[in-house]
């Protein structure tokens, strides 16, 4: 299967923490770094998986870290003026492949989630969400019958957190190739790469489904408080 971490990004509400490193190079332990741990998680779990790092923001950094780690590197050389959607579409040609999971490089999931989640193939397009997790201003989603009606920073009412994690299969990776095309070419190169996702459902009927990990532990590493709760995880998983 195929896996792309999206890690360009600045981190720019952990500043000045990433000023000089990219918070997927933090620490959660003396040997593992948050990209690192995801991507030994990965490789031990799935024994023929393609791994690729989108980078931008202090790409060398990511590079040394993962030196060891038999990743494929793609470079969004416009990090500073994008968002994630133009690193997908730097990363387009991966979603030719059969089975694909997307994530966010600054994930920290409890191995629960990543066997029986990220690392299974599957036959429909689903997102990871956390109902237990309701506060405005995240990415979140409303959610009918399993399946996604739209989700947004901007939504007053919601069901559920999305857990930045992606599954696709070679139907909608296709699809969603054709979308972010359509979307880059329009100029809308800033906009979240869920935002396609978005926008298939809206404007073309795409169904995409959820999954709810309430009760599972994990992190999306965006303030202090959150690596925390990441090394922890990462602790426990390590006892």
């Amino acid at each position: 299967m195929t896996y792309i971490i999206l890690a360009a990004g600045k981190g720019s509400n952990l500043q000045p923490l990433t000023l000089k490193y990219p918070k997927t190079s933090y620490k959660l332990d003396d040997n593992t770094t948050v990209l690192q741990r995801m991507v030994r998680k990965i490789r031990s779990m799935d024994k023929k998986a393609e791994i690729v790092v989108v980078i931008g923001y202090l790409g060398n950094i990511v590079r040394k870290n993962l030196e060891e780690e038999n990743v494929k590197f793609v470079v969004n050389p416009f990090y500073e003026v994008t968002n994630s959607i133009a690193s997908i579409w730097f990363a387009r040609e991966y979603l030719e492949r059969e089975n694909i999971a997307i994530m966010h490089g600054d994930i920290v999931f409890e191995d629960y989630i990543i066997k029986n989640y990220l690392v299974q193939k599957t036959e429909f397009p689903y997102v990871l969400v956390d109902s237990t997790c309701l506060k405005a201003g995240n990415y979140n989603a409303v959610i009918k019958d399993e399946q996604i009606l739209v989700m947004s920073k901007k939504l007053e009412t919601f069901d559920a957190k999305y857990c930045c994690m992606t599954k696709l299969d070679a139907v909608s990776a296709r699809l969603l190739k054709m979308e972010i095309d359509n979307m880059i070419h329009s100029n809308m190169y800033n906009q979240y790469f869920e935002d396609s996702l978005v926008q298939m459902i809206m404007f073309h009927d795409f169904q995409l489904y959820c999954r709810d990990i309430k009760g599972y532990k994990w992190s999306e590493v965006n303030e202090v408080d959150d690596l925390l709760v990441a090394q922890k995880i990462h602790y426990n998983s390590s006892v």
